[in-house]
């Protein structure tokens, strides 16, 4: 049996003792980042009843218990992940890539030709090691979900997404700011310091 390398045991250390991880257990929440989605909401004011939702990358679901906690029902809920993920009450899951046309065509069948109040994205590509290629990979889903809610976004809709800061981290940012009349940076408390991740908010789509 192989031993675990020190940089992964350090992270087990650090996760189990993680208040987060604690607290999300207690609440019977699906993982700890729904904490920072919620000091996110908090700041914003992004959901309240009615609000139709879209979560991307959303396995193993925990953004959208979150938000479907929050609605209670009064709100619609589409959650998109190309891995299974176990049935949320209040959300409608659809399995497959969303830069794929037949999910995409999908979805837009779901909303009946509506449009979407909020889109959510956690997402994070798999990592292989090589910081390089994993920015990469990072910067390409960043700037691919917000072409996508430029798409599917209302006139006053909004936007949350998980960027990295580092290689194609302004570009995406000028890109936001072409796109969007309102573009903030956050960094929730239930991220980590020590991790380049950060959050990206952008209201109010400029007509594509």
């Amino acid at each position: 049996m192989s031993r675990r390398s020190k940089s992964s045991g350090r992270w087990l250390s650090e996760h189990f003792s993680d208040p987060f991880v604690q607290q999300a257990k207690e609440k019977g929440l699906r993982s700890r980042a729904a904490f920072k989605l919620e000091e996110i909401d908090r700041a914003e004011e992004l959901i309240s009843p009615g609000t139709v939702i879209v979560d991307l990358g959303a396995a193993p679901g925990g953004w959208s218990q979150y938000a479907a906690r929050k609605l209670a029902g009064r709100g619609k809920i589409f959650a998109l992940d190309l891995v299974p993920m176990d049935a949320i009450a209040g959300v409608t899951f659809l399995q497959g890539d969303f830069r794929d046309q037949p999910v995409l065509d999908d979805l837009l069948r779901q909303l009946a030709g509506g449009r979407v109040d909020l889109v959510i994205s956690d997402m994070a590509p798999n990592i292989s090691g090589v910081d390089v290629v994993d920015q990469a990979r990072a910067a390409e889903l960043e700037a691919l979900a917000l072409d996508f809610s430029r798409q599917v976004l209302r006139p006053q809709g909004a936007l949350v997404m998980k960027v990295f800061q580092g290689a194609g981290f302004r570009e995406l940012l000028a890109d936001a700011r072409r796109g969007f009349e309102v573009v903030r940076m956050r960094k929730p408390k239930a991220s980590r310091q020590r991790s380049s991740e950060t959050y990206l908010v952008a209201r109010k789509p400029r007509p594509v």
